[in-house]
């Protein structure tokens, strides 16, 4: 009987089921969408119970597809939208506010109060202070619901990131837990000691007979009982790390970039934490047989945003792939820059009162140049992640693994290969969030029997290798500084 491993990806905008064969090729997927509610400016909640049900929805789904029942999957990865929080009551398992995803701004106040601590809390996490990470998020909801913060103390409430979450209605309330991929974005995580640090759960206030136990990312997580006793949690991890897993970057200096709303990019820094200076988080990529690897991860707030603008905000594209064709049809953009900067800039600038911007424009200007412009600014962004990666970790990195859906226009990829003058790859899988966990679980259950059979079946369907002069990607990223520089400068 074939054997399959099913990986469930809950994103923030859908939940995904994926039932992978033993090459790491998905055969069969479903999907349901997920609703997200904005009740304020800069709020984003979720409904914990939705994507619950959304999930069982998936897994039937897929199931269904592929003939086959649960005794044909080998076992089960899941891998989430990170950060975002859930606290429910242990009695019942139900949440007592909607949860607050990653995105959500409605804890600023919350994280403006502790920037004085921030590089303490830098040090214990490797992150920096934002509404962004968990910690403010709890908090926040322990403020909101009337009698919380008793509770909890109580020992009546749980948290958890949505892998938590999953994992708890998976096994029907047996198993709290968490992978230290995931734990280690909550901003109460100490990734030097690897465990949950009392000191700042203090800080925010947070009682932690509230959290998940910490566990390897591939691991037994008990049974997903609620479908079948036999069928095994083996493999759980954050999104990005998990891409980073499915990208086969096991050794350190590789490094991957994730081309989708935004742009993440990590690279693998071997068995010790490295602390950037310059904007870029540390985090724990993963566990496996007690060994921890690292990363460094650079994020870019716009990315393939920005070619959905072009498309529904100004019109000047009628479909994403169009973007293309029309950077094809124009020699260059005629000294035209583009800054997305629609949200602000991430790394290296921490600059949230950025907005976009186009610099350079002329009377011979035109809607190609622009359409040009606007991709080439998606790898301008992510060239200085890039260097400031490389500066951070004094790694020469030989290449750059990529996924996400903008990597399939070869302008954009042919031009990023071109500013940082390293080779691109693009894997056969682009599903690799939930390849990396399919990855996890089956190392853990003996389905791969180790990391080098995973790298041997592992394969690239195309590569790009850069073609520009030093000389001239020097001229045109030049160029891009003044532009961010000008930038920066408007109220």
């Amino acid at each position: 009987m074939k054997k399959y491993i099913l990986a469930i990806d809950q994103g923030t905008t859908s939940s995904r089921a994926i039932l992978f064969d033993h090459n790491g090729h998905p055969e069969y997927i479903a999907s349901r969408p997920v609703e997200c509610e904005f009740p304020h400016s800069g709020w984003v909640e979720v409904d914990a119970l939705a994507i619950w049900i959304g999930v069982i929805d998936i897994i039937n789904d897929v199931m269904v597809q592929a003939n086959i029942g649960t005794e044909s999957i080998d076992s089960l990865g899941v891998t989430n939208q990170r950060e975002t929080a859930v606290v429910w009551e242990k009695a019942t398992g139900r949440p007592i506010s909607k949860a607050i995803v990653w995105q959500s701004r409605q804890s600023a106040e919350i994280c403006d109060r502790l920037m004085p601590k921030k590089e303490y809390i830098h040090q214990k996490t490797g992150l920096l202070i934002n509404p962004y990470f968990s910690a403010s998020k709890i908090r926040f909801i322990l403020d909101s619901v009337p009698g919380a913060q008793a509770r909890a103390e109580a020992g009546e409430l749980m948290f958890g990131t949505i892998d938590s979450w999953l994992i708890y209605r998976l096994t029907k309330g047996k198993v709290h837990a968490t992978d230290v991929s995931n734990a280690s974005r909550t901003m109460l995580f100490n990734i030097n000691d690897m465990a949950w640090d009392k000191d700042l759960c203090d800080l925010f206030h947070v009682p932690m007979c509230m959290l998940p136990e910490v566990k390897s990312s591939s691991d037994d997580y008990g049974a997903a009982s609620f479908f079948d006793p036999n069928l095994h949690i083996y493999g759980v991890a954050g999104d990005q790390q998990a891409a980073l897993f499915g990208q086969t970057c096991f050794e350190k200096g590789e490094c991957k970039n994730t081309y989708g709303t935004g742009c993440f990019m990590l690279l693998n820094t071997g068995e010790k934490p490295t602390f950037s200076s310059k904007g870029l988080l540390t985090t724990v990529a993963w566990k496996m047989n007690d060994k921890v690897t690292y990363a460094l991860e650079g994020s870019v707030f716009v990315g393939g945003a920005a070619v959905q603008w072009m498309r529904d905000q100004v019109g000047l594209i009628s479909t994403s792939a169009e973007s293309e064709q029309k950077a094809y049809e124009c020699h260059d953009t005629h000294g035209v820059y583009f800054v997305p900067a629609f949200v602000g800039l991430g790394t290296p600038y921490w600059d949230d009162d950025a907005r976009g911007a186009l610099f350079g424009l002329t009377r011979n200007t035109n809607r190609n140049h622009i359409i040009r412009a606007v991709l080439e600014g998606i790898a301008y962004q992510c060239k200085d992640v890039f260097d400031t990666m490389i500066e951070d970790a004094k790694i020469n990195l030989k290449c750059l693994k990529v996924d996400g859906g903008a990597t399939t226009n070869k302008y954009l990829m042919q031009f990023q290969s071109d500013i940082i003058q390293k080779e691109i790859l693009i894997p056969s899988c682009l599903e690799t969030t939930a390849l990396g966990v399919a990855y996890l679980a089956g190392l853990k259950s003996g389905y791969y029997k180790s990391i080098d059979e995973i790298k041997s079946i592992h394969c690239y369907k195309a590569n790009f290798k850069p073609g520009m002069s030093s000389e001239e990607v020097k001229r045109r990223y030049d160029g891009w500084k003044l532009a961010v520089k000008a930038t920066r400068v408007f109220e």
